[in-house]
């Protein structure tokens, strides 16, 4: 078996591993045709990534003019600990306030601590995310090729 094999996550591992951590770099194709990489906050829907960004940001304009993206996500503070998600993705952009306002929520529950994870919001919260759903645009990343890596896997002392 190749060391590839070895470190590859499962289906399982990928998402339970992209439910941990918190933060996604995305990157997108910069107008001077540079790599134009920012980190964003995201919710995993069904197994798809998906994020919000105010609508006028360069990641927002990049993703308008070449609707592609890739998506990396890594943890690990040694090399026989890393481990991460890269995924590369077609990006559906979304401005329907029916979708931005519950984006909105989702990610607000996911990044503040001590709000409900289900329920309502309080009205403060809730007045919040529908004034900001109306400058963002949200970012739904469909996944068209994944790599992963897990050295934990690895038996000790091999890298």
């Amino acid at each position: 078996m190749s060391r590839r094999d070895q470190i590859t996550m499962t289906e399982d591992e990928a998402l339970a591993f992209l439910e941990e951590e918190r933060t996604v770099v995305c990157a997108t194709h910069g107008p001077r045709g540079w790599p134009h990489l920012m980190p964003l906050w995201y919710v995993v829907r069904d197994g798809r990534m998906w994020a919000w960004t105010f609508a006028r940001s360069q990641k927002a304009i990049n993703l308008e003019r070449d609707p592609r993206a890739t998506l990396q996500v890594e943890a690990g503070e040694t090399y026989d600990q890393l481990r991460g998600v890269m995924l590369e993705c077609d990006v559906v952009l979304h401005r329907d306030l029916d979708v931005l306002v519950p984006l909105g929520t989702e990610i607000l529950r996911r990044y503040t601590p001590g709000v409900a994870q289900d329920g309502p919001l309080p009205d403060e919260a809730t007045a919040m995310i529908e004034a900001q759903a109306s400058k963002r645009v949200a970012f739904e990343f469909v996944e068209r090729r994944r790599s992963t890596w897990d050295h934990r896997k690895l038996a000790a002392g091999v890298y």
